[in-house]
């Protein structure tokens, strides 16, 4: 499978404090590939570094096969890079419809064109019937949705999920899971950002572990949630509990 985005010994400290440590790993393109571990893991510096609002102290971005470590966040975003935030940033005054076309008339040249692709992206998305509703009104899992949908808009190649599950109930989770698979059935690689195991477990093809910022463990969800190393440093026994 094809590579999309390779890390090479990509290093970044705060004030002497490594939170990101030498770090090296790859994304195929079309997979879901989970990035998890304990907070203070060095999880949302990574996807900071990747997205480019932080630059490194040392190491390489290579996305599409390109260097991108020195590139400003816009160039990325028009590269295809796309992100969403553990909190829900939306146009609170404006309508989910205006959230998404607003976004897709940048990244498309034609007023036609950003409605077709709008409605596309709210069909995909299951807010079509929400449209015409302020998007500050929204529900917690249908402001994250709509998040997702401005990352649509700018027709991305990787998505970096930040902890799109969290604070949602066993209904939504399941619909979310569902919006992510659509998502990358797609054509779309995801990097999936996430504490809730249950989620990572059902989305992951690969997951990349990372501790006190450095890469612990990473391959295929079930054998590396068995690792003691793994286990220890992150799930403890919630993860056991959540099995039985």
């Amino acid at each position: 499978m094809e590579t999309i985005l390779k890390i090479n010994n990509l290093d970044k400290s705060f004030g002497g404090v490594h939170a990101v440590n030498h770090v090296s790993f790859e994304v195929k393109k079309g997979e879901i590939l989970g990035l998890i571990g304990p907070n203070g893991s060095g999880k949302s510096t990574c996807v900071n570094l990747i997205s480019g609002v932080y630059t490194p102290d040392s190491g390489e971005i290579i996305f599409d096969g390109k260097n991108i470590v020195k590139m400003p966040v816009p160039n990325r975003a028009d590269l295809g890079i796309g992100r969403t935030f553990q909190s829900p940033k939306p146009f609170s005054n404006l309508t989910v419809y205006e959230s998404v076309f607003t976004i897709a008339l940048v990244h498309n040249r034609h007023m036609h064109d950003a409605r077709e692709k709008t409605e596309q992206i709210l069909e995909l998305t299951s807010l079509k019937n929400l449209s015409e509703i302020k998007s500050g009104k929204l529900p917690i899992e249908k402001r994250k949705w709509l998040d997702l949908a401005r990352i649509l808009a700018i027709n991305p190649k990787l998505i970096m999920m930040d902890e799109v599950m969290a604070g949602l109930n066993p209904s939504e989770m399941e619909e979310s899971i569902k919006l992510v698979k659509k998502i990358n059935e797609e054509g779309i690689t995801v990097i999936f950002i996430e504490h809730v195991m249950t989620a990572v477990m059902k989305l992951c093809h690969r997951v990349i572990v990372l501790n006190e910022g450095s890469l612990l463990s990473e391959g295929i969800p079930a054998e590396v949630m068995k690792e003691e190393a793994v286990i220890k440093a992150y799930l403890g026994g919630g993860y056991a509990d959540d099995k039985n």
